[in-house]
C-alpha cells in the first residue's frame, strides 16, 4: 500500500463516481479502477459498491474513509513542519542571560521573537553567570547565551555584541550620589559588593582588575550570584558597586547610578555551540544583532 492508494480512494469515495475522480485525479479511469481494486485485494475487504450509475461505501469504506483522510492530513502537515523547520520559522530556543541584559535586552528581545517569529517557542533563564551559560550550552541546556567574555570553552561560538561602560551603584544620600562623575580612585576607602568571585562571574574579575589599574584593593564586604542582589544590598547601605551601564535600567529605590571617568568597558556577546546550525537560531541571532545596532 502506498500513500497514493489512499488518495486515489478519498477521491473516488469523495466524487462517488470513478470518471469524476480520474479526471480530479488527471489520470485515466481504468487505471484508477485498478488500483482501487489492488487496494481492497491488499486489505481483504470491500471498501466501495459499484453500481452502472454511482460508487457507493460500505461500512468498512467509511471506516476507512475517516482514517484515510487523517492520515494525508497528517502526512501533508509534517511536510509543512520540516519545510517551517527548515526556514527557520519553527522550533524552539532556550536563552540564558546575564543579569544586566536580563533587565534591558531581555524583555524586547523576547517580543520581538514574538511578533516575528511566533512558531518558536522561546524559554529563558535570567541572571545566569557567564561560567554557568558555557556550561549550559555544552550540556545542551540553553541554545543561546547572552553573556560577558571571555569564553574559554573552544566548542562554544562567541561574538561580542557590544561594550557596555562601567558605572557606579551608591546608596542615597551617598558622599558620591550628588555628582555627575567619579574618578574609580575615589572609591578606594569604600565597601564593595560584587557579583561572585572563584571564577563564577566574569564581572567580579573585571572590578577587581579595574581597581588595581587604579592603584588600591577593592574591600570586598559582599559576593553575590545575582544582580538584583547586589543592587539590593547597595540600596540597603551595605556597600557601593561597580557595574554595566544597562543596570541601572533595574529601578531599585535607594539607589543613585553615576558615571565613571574614563573609557573602562565589559563586553556583551552571544554565545551558540559552534556546531548548532538550527536555521530558527540564525534567525534568533539576526533579531539580537537587529536590536543591539
Amino acid at each position: 500500500m502506498e500513500l497514493r492508494h489512499l488518495r486515489y480512494f478519498v477521491a473516488v469515495a469523495e466524487e462517488r463516481h470513478f470518471g469524476r475522480a480520474a479526471a480530479r485525479l488527471h489520470m485515466a479511469q481504468p487505471p484508477l479502477s485498478q488500483q482501487i481494486r489492488q487496494l481492497e485485494r491488499e486489505l481483504g475487504l470491500q471498501l466501495l459498491r459499484r453500481t452502472t450509475r454511482r460508487v457507493e461505501l460500505t461500512p468498512a469504506g467509511e471506516s476507512y474513509l475517516v482514517r484515510a483522510r487523517q492520515i494525508i492530513a497528517a502526512v501533508s502537515s509534517a511536510a509543512g513542519e520540516a519545510q517551517r523547520v527548515a526556514a527557520g520559522l519553527q522550533g524552539r530556543l532556550a536563552i540564558g542571560c546575564v543579569g544586566s541584559a536580563t533587565y534591558s535586552l531581555l524583555p524586547q528581545l523576547v517580543r520581538t521573537l514574538r511578533e516575528e517569529l511566533p512558531d518558536v517557542e522561546v524559554a529563558v533563564q535570567g541572571e545566569m553567570l557567564a561560567p554557568d551559560q558555557a556550561q549550559a550550552l555544552a550540556d545542551g541546556r540553553i541554545d543561546l547565551g547572552l553573556l560577558r567574555p571571555p569564553v574559554e570553552d573552544e566548542s562554544l561560538r562567541v561574538e561580542v555584541l557590544r561594550a557596555d561602560p562601567l558605572i557606579v551603584a551608591v546608596p542615597d544620600g551617598h558622599r558620591l550620589a550628588g555628582r555627575r562623575r567619579v574618578r574609580l580612585g575615589e572609591l578606594a576607602d569604600e565597601d564593595f559588593v560584587v557579583h561572585a568571585g572563584a571564577g563564577r562571574s566574569v564581572m567580579h574579575d573585571t572590578v577587581l582588575a579595574r581597581c588595581r589599574e587604579a592603584g588600591f584593593e577593592p574591600r570586598v564586604r559582599h559576593e553575590v550570584a545575582e544582580t538584583s542582589t547586589l543592587v539590593t544590598f547597595v540600596a540597603a547601605g551595605l556597600g557601593i558597586a561597580i557595574v554595566p551601564a544597562p543596570v541601572a535600567e533595574l529601578l531599585i529605590p535607594g539607589v543613585s547610578y553615576r558615571a565613571l571617568t574614563g573609557s573602562a568597558t565589559v563586553e556583551l556577546a552571544a554565545a551558540t555551540r559552534a556546531d548548532d546550525e538550527a536555521p530558527h537560531l540564525e534567525r534568533a541571532l539576526a533579531v539580537v544583532k537587529g536590536l543591539i545596532q
